[in-house]
């Protein structure tokens, strides 16, 4: 997958990274053919809201699978001649192109969105609507609809990051793509490298309890019955609380925990692939080593050091 990030002077560092670091950690998990180009609008570096300079990529040509319009601040001033012509230039030659922040107001001043449904960083949607009343405009985080797409600000970014990974690669590598936006599970876990995979969005007290309970038995592994007794569940009320707030069964998930942490191991330690398998709770190597590639398509050996040492 070949992406390319146009950035305009008062992007958002915050936006960037959360539509950048998921596909990092992608690619980090394996997937070789996916990289990334950031253009700005004159050939220049861009400076962010914060000050900070980014410096584009030369001799980049498409098509692009994703071209990827950041703004921030300004971006009634960048919707000039220059900017614009820009922006439709670099469309022709993305199969999807997405407005992040505020580059969906450059999109439509573009022509690139009338008649279609877009969103906007959420304190400019009436304008916008104002602004555009050719664009049906919906105050959701982020909207995935045909060719052009949209997000809002940082968070929004993320939740559709998240949502073409999973669409383009399924939802394991969504899991662990979402990996560097964790929470510690308790107090008990802390210094151990054990960490919560939560899922993006709001998620209920009881599910935090009982992702804290398997995040503690990574290692030794109960079965799920006796982690709902302990959460005060019936397994069917696990069930439906995982489907309905973490996308898959509590067993998946439990599962994908045990993996992602197999993976932290492989990327971060010399451990061999068996010590790893223990303190994941498989009782052999070849048994994690099936259940990684059964979920993300590769061998951990492929995954970090692993490469060099597994």
């Amino acid at each position: 997958m070949k992406v390319a990030f146009l950035l305009f002077d008062g992007f958002s560092n915050m936006v960037l990274s959360c539509l950048l670091e998921p596909l990092r950690a992608l690619r980090d998990q394996g997937q070789a053919d996916l990289g990334w180009h950031v253009l700005t609008v004159d050939g220049r570096p861009a400076r962010s809201s914060s000050g900070l300079l980014i410096a584009p990529d030369g001799g980049l040509r498409g098509p692009f699978d994703l071209l990827v319009v950041v703004a921030g601040y300004g971006f009634r001033d960048h919707a000039n001649d220059i900017g614009l012509r820009r922006v439709q230039a670099l469309s022709r030659q993305g199969r999807i192109v997405v407005g992040a922040d505020t580059g969906s107001w450059l999109l439509a001043a573009a022509g690139l969105l009338s008649g279609r449904r877009a969103t906007i960083h959420w304190s400019l949607v009436p304008e916008f609507a104002e602004a555009f009343p050719d664009v049906q405009v919906d105050p959701a985080p982020h909207v995935m609809e045909g060719r052009v797409w949209s997000c809002g600000g940082a968070s929004a970014a993320l939740g559709m990051t998240l949502a073409l990974i999973e669409q383009r690669f399924g939802r394991a590598s969504a899991f662990l793509a979402s990996s560097m936006f964790l929470h510690d599970a308790d107090h008990s876990t802390a210094g151990t490298g054990t960490r919560t995979l939560l899922p993006v969005g709001r998620a209920s007290a009881r599910l935090h309890q009982v992702i804290g309970l398997m995040v503690g038995m990574i290692e030794t592994p109960e079965p799920l019955a006796r982690i709902a007794a302990r959460s005060g569940l019936s397994l069917s009320s696990m069930e439906r609380l995982f489907r309905a707030e973490a996308g898959m069964s509590p067993g998946r998930y439990f599962q994908m925990l045990r993996l992602a942490r197999a993976r932290d191991l492989a990327l971060g330690t010399d451990l061999d692939l068996r010590a790893i398998a223990l303190r994941c709770g498989y009782a052999s190597a070849s048994a994690l080593g099936k259940a990684f590639k059964g979920a993300f398509g590769h061998p951990i050996r492929q995954t970090g050091r692993g490469r060099r040492s597994l």
